[in-house]
């Protein structure tokens, strides 16, 4: 007797709801996606207990004849394909055939549609069986309702968690949604009431207001580029408007909301230095291409695809964020704080201050003139500490960071170190923050400045941070192939697998100066090593380069040269509570002005607030 038998369509469904289907909001999913390839410019959402007991999407789409009603709910029935060569260019969101059939399989469904032209039909179903077919209204469009969903799976009931949180997973999929398709009215509504809508008018911004509030559109900033195959449109937020996970990074392609590492990163690469530790962005990018290019038949959830030219649109995104970064003044206003509305209205979102309230010149502001004798001895004074730079350019063999203790000592007892001529691969730009006098300093860590706007504050140390950070990222980026000849070699442990790669890649590690030699089973002698490898530093950056090895990548030299013009850059720089002279202040701020990222420190903390005028009289309500 045959052991293999073929599974009723009852069950294979119910198999097939297991992927298709997992909680409430892949039903949500599956049903918007059907109403937005069905060409609907209004999609309405209703639910009760965030879709346990009631799911209802009702669409203006093109609606179906009664002789495909039925066979849509049919396995692997579709209108989206209907040959193997449209798999590989698929232009709709579904494509499947799977979702409704999966649906229907484990809830009480009920639909109703029409094309408009003729009398529609509703069909009830329960558990994958019709129960009920009749006619039904004109109304061009489809209406969905699903009831008692999973009420013949227990087992994948009990696994659903509350309320709250399958209603946030529903909401989170109607804002991408929203922002994938700015051109389509979105409405839902939670146990009678209202609870998310957007206008539909192709206004992206104006949907990013809807989700994230007023105060976050405000502070986006727009992306347009495009080459040869990608067209890439969306918003970014400022750096000061940050989230605690990545969850706010929106990809779509084609339309389709997609979740790819990879242009994660190069987000977050656009975004080097200007980001906190730990911070992420919030930005909304959609990326246009060719179909041919892109594989989403990957998961049944749709939302992992597959790119055939992944390191182009890779470069393509990080030079986009890059770009729009770098043409932008980013110092934070403190006072742009605006309370954010529920409700979507007409808005502006240009920034204006209202100066019609302002009375001419509020302020006698005479900024402090800085003579050229005092600005010389300033100069002198900050070039005392540069000594360590100098030597390294006469002797390149030498380490940039040998003399580390002796350069934090001056700078704890005297000034600032400041950066010679070399130092300035940005002087002849022009600045990228407005002219600051400085007035004072607050508790030894913030220099306090002005101009004709208003009052800004500096952070003394991610200032400096960031100029020597720009000065050793030039210096390290490319540098001379010198090697450091160690009197008194250093002498490193390793384990058996980290010794055996040693030796496996020792002529790759030669040829960028890493010259260790055997000195036992597992351990080992360094008797030279780059130029440009930190003080105190060797033994982290070694075991780094051993480990992508052992990974089975390439060392990658930029990313250990980036670690360590940060690492030598905060070390270098000086401290809180460190009191300068107006001289001292003067320097700095004129220093930070010649620099290209002059708003972030290397670990994206902020250089500069301002505090403007209105706010300012605004406060001391010398004006109402």
């Amino acid at each position: 007797m045959s052991k293999i038998v073929q599974l009723p369509d009852e069950l294979s469904n119910k198999i097939a709801a297991g992927e298709v289907v997992e909680r409430p909001s892949s039903v949500v999913k599956e049903l918007i996606e059907n109403a937005i390839d069905a060409g609907s410019t209004w999609i309405k959402i209703e639910l009760d207990e965030a879709g346990l007991r009631l799911i209802r999407v009702t669409d203006d789409g093109e609606g179906m004849a009664e002789e495909d009603t039925e066979k849509a709910f049919f396995r692997h029935a579709t209108s989206k394909i209907t040959n193997e060569q449209e798999l590989f260019r698929v232009k709709t969101l579904g494509f499947r055939g799977e979702a409704l059939a999966s649906i229907a399989s484990v809830s009480h469904l009920t639909i109703r549609t029409s094309t408009g032209h003729e009398s529609g039909t509703e069909l009830v179903i329960h558990g994958g069986q019709v129960k009920e077919k009749q006619k039904h209204t004109k109304r061009r469009g489809t209406e969905i309702t699903v009831e008692n969903l999973f009420y013949n799976t227990p087992a994948r009931l009990k696994y659903l968690k509350t309320v709250h949180t399958e209603m946030g997973h529903i909401m989170d999929l109607i804002n991408r949604m929203a922002l994938a398709h700015d051109e389509i009215r979105f409405e839902c509504h939670h146990n009678g009431k209202r609870v998310f809508y957007s206008p539909g008018n192709g206004k992206l911004l104006q949907v990013i207001q809807q989700i994230y509030g007023k105060s976050v559109a405000q502070q986006m900033l727009l992306l347009e580029d495009e080459s040869l195959d990608y067209q890439i449109h969306g918003y970014l937020a400022k750096p000061e408007v940050t989230r605690s996970n990545r969850n706010y990074m929106t990809l779509i392609v084609n339309g389709r909301y997609i979740k790819n590492f990879s242009i994660n990163k190069a987000i977050l690469e656009g975004y080097h230095t200007f980001l906190p530790i730990g911070r992420y962005p919030i930005v909304v990018l959609k990326v246009e291409m060719d179909p041919y290019l892109i594989d989403v038949n990957v998961h049944p959830a749709k939302t992992e695809v597959r790119f055939s030219k992944e390191k182009e649109l890779f470069e393509v995104v990080k030079n986009a964020v890059y770009q729009v970064l770098h043409s932008e003044q980013l110092i934070p206003d403190v006072s742009r704080k605006e309370k954010t509305k529920s409700e979507q209205t007409e808005l502006d979102f240009s920034y204006e201050k209202k100066e019609q309230s302002v009375k001419e010149n509020p302020l006698d502001f005479k900024p402090i003139q800085t003579t050229s004798e005092t600005a010389e001895r300033a100069r002198e004074v900050f070039e005392g500490a540069s000594d360590v730079e100098r030597s390294t350019e006469n002797h390149p063999s030498a380490s940039p960071v040998e003399n580390t203790e002796q350069v934090s000592q001056y700078s704890s007892s005297s000034t600032i170190h400041a950066l010679d001529e070399s130092a300035q691969p940005y002087a002849e730009e022009p600045s990228r923050v407005p002219r600051m006098y400085p007035i004072g300093q607050l508790h030894g860590t913030y220099i306090l400045a002005q101009n004709e706007n208003g009052l800004y504050m500096v952070d003394q140390h991610a200032a400096q941070e960031r100029i020597k950070y720009e000065f050793y990222k030039e210096k390290l980026g490319n540098p001379e192939q010198e090697t450091q000849q160690l009197a008194v070699p250093l002498q490193f442990e390793f384990t058996n697998q980290e010794a055996a790669t040693i030796i496996e890649h020792n002529e790759k590690l030669q040829s960028i100066g890493l010259f260790m030699e055997p000195f036992g089973d597992t351990t080992f002698l360094i008797r030279s090593y780059p130029s440009w490898f930190p003080a105190g530093e060797e033994e982290s950056i070694l075991r780094d380069m051993v480990n992508e090895l052992i990974d089975g990548r390439a060392i990658d030299l930029v990313k250990i040269r980036e670690e360590a013009a940060i690492l030598m850059s905060c070390k270098r720089s000086i401290k809180a509570n460190h009191y300068l002279s107006h001289q001292e202040m003067d320097y700095l701020l004129e220093e930070l002005g010649s620099c290209n990222d002059p708003y972030t420190c290397p670990h994206g903390r902020p250089v500069i607030v301002f505090f403007s005028d209105y706010e300012i009289q605004k406060m001391f309500k010398r004006i109402m």
